[in-house]
């Protein structure tokens, strides 16, 4: 007998307590999933909003957010996950580093 699972495409729910970007910037965190969908608030040049799952000091968590560099950069490198990283604060700009 097949399992849901095995037969289903959509995606799976990203869950975790949700925080703030900047409670987390030069922290170690294990991203552990993510989703870029079409944001409902224009601020940036994507129109796109990140949805990141990671864990930090053990605990699942999530976060959004409209960073264009953090999209970028997990529409490139998004098939790598999991991955450690740090968000990092550079001038007006975030970035993973």
């Amino acid at each position: 007998m097949k399992r849901f699972a095995d037969i289903s495409h959509e995606q799976v729910a990203l869950e975790g307590v949700k925080l703030r970007l900047d409670d987390i910037i030069n922290k170690e965190i294990e991203v552990t999933g993510f989703r870029i969908n079409k944001t409902k608030y224009i601020k940036n040049e994507s129109e796109k909003c990140l949805m990141l799952q990671f864990k930090l000091n053990g605990e699942t968590s999530v976060l959004f957010t409209g960073s264009d560099v953090l999209i970028r950069q997990m529409e490139k490198y998004g098939h790598e996950v999991p991955f450690l990283t740090m968000i990092k604060k550079v001038n007006r700009y975030y970035t993973f580093a």
